[in-house]
């Protein structure tokens, strides 16, 4: 596989040197706006071209397939174009600013016949795919509640860079650079963490969003401190089970962590990942009785790198797709509704934001 790596900031590095380990695929070609960025990257990563225009690119054409890294707001139009192009594409989250738009990419990838997926990183945790496993495998009973956290302490801690001064994180937290907050960044790796480890889509959602103040007038530069920083959401899933769900980045004393707590009518699992590693622990059978929790051994599983190039030179589909991407962002936008409306809405029942603007 021949891949383009589309936008070269600093989750770029991590797709580069992923790819550069799989067998059978070569970095041909780097494309960013900025010429000293993208010509620093490909020397890092030993690209031979680089292009300041995706355009020049797909002319060029000599390219299998994209991992487009760039910033939300530009995931839409690059990857259609990528598509329309006949480009294996993967993705990275959220895959657009709202439904619409990730529904029309989804659509644009099925009727190319293109590989695509995107990069819910959260999906390389062992621990979570053999929870799924036994969730699936009915091990613990019906789900009746789950409990589902994604913490991060990059507004409180330098540990990740310094906030306040650098754009790589600033234009997450503003509405007019594309962010939808924390909601948008990661609530989309714990929808997806909470939903693919339960074996269970979200029917109906109830959320609330809040952002702190963080600036004199809630602005540095260019940049308008608006975007959510924490939200805490209810939701009901379509095998029954009700869940918590909530995020933020002013969680002290965790620099990223996920958990999800399955509670079954049989047994409990729990899932943990920091970056120090994962774990799964259980409550299973005679366990059960006295709340006794054991650790279980996972194993490894593969990346989501090695599962897209794997898929593109078996021309298979894979998991997760455009159209599960779509999916999420949908409960996204109306977790956003909600907020609005103070009230609980159900996600298929509600209108999209363009078929609202129809009948208004």
């Amino acid at each position: 596989m021949r891949l383009l790596i589309l936008g070269t900031g600093g989750m770029a590095n991590s797709h580069a040197l992923a790819f550069a380990k799989i067998e059978g695929v070569e970095l041909v070609a780097a494309v960013d706006v900025d010429p000293s960025r993208a010509r620093a990257f490909a020397e890092m990563h030993g690209i031979d071209r680089v292009f300041t225009s995706l355009e020049d690119a797909i002319a060029w054409g000599e390219f299998d397939a994209a991992t487009n890294v760039t910033p939300d707001k530009a995931h839409h139009p690059t990857t259609l174009a990528l598509i329309a192009a006949g480009k294996h594409v993967l993705c990275e989250k959220p895959l657009a600013e709202n439904y619409e738009k990730a529904a029309e990419m989804a659509a644009a990838a099925e009727r190319a016949g293109v590989v695509n997926m995107v990069n819910l990183t959260y999906r390389n945790v062992a621990p979570l795919q053999r929870a799924r496993e036994l969730v699936l495998a009915g091990e613990i009973g019906g789900v009746r509640h789950l409990e589902a956290s994604y913490l991060q302490s990059w507004l409180v801690s330098k540990a990740w860079g310094d906030w306040a001064s650098e754009s790589k994180w600033l234009w997450r937290l503003s509405t007019k650079h594309g962010s939808n907050g924390v909601l948008g960044d990661v609530g989309i790796h714990i929808l997806d963490f909470a939903g693919y480890g339960a074996g269970s889509a979200v029917e109906r959602v109830f959320a609330r969003l809040k952002a702190f103040d963080k600036a004199p007038d809630n602005r540095i530069g260019e940049y308008d401190l608006d975007a959510n920083d924490s939200f805490a959401m209810t939701a009901e899933f379509e095998n029954g089970a009700m869940g918590v769900i909530h995020a933020s980045r002013w969680a002290t004393g965790h620099l990223n962590e996920l958990r999800l707590r399955l509670h079954g009518d049989k047994g409990a699992l729990e899932v943990i990942h920091t970056p120090d590693g994962s774990r799964l622990k259980a409550c299973l059978g005679p366990d059960v009785e006295k709340a006794i929790w054991r650790e279980l051994d996972a194993g490894t599983v593969p990346t989501n790198y090695q599962r897209f190039a794997a898929a593109v030179a078996e021309r298979q589909a894979v998991d997760p797709d455009f159209r599960h991407a779509a999916n999420l962002q949908k409960v996204l936008d109306v977790a956003i509704e909600t907020e609005k409306e103070r009230r609980e809405l159900d996600v298929e029942d509600t209108p999209s934001v363009e078929e609202q603007r129809a009948v208004g």
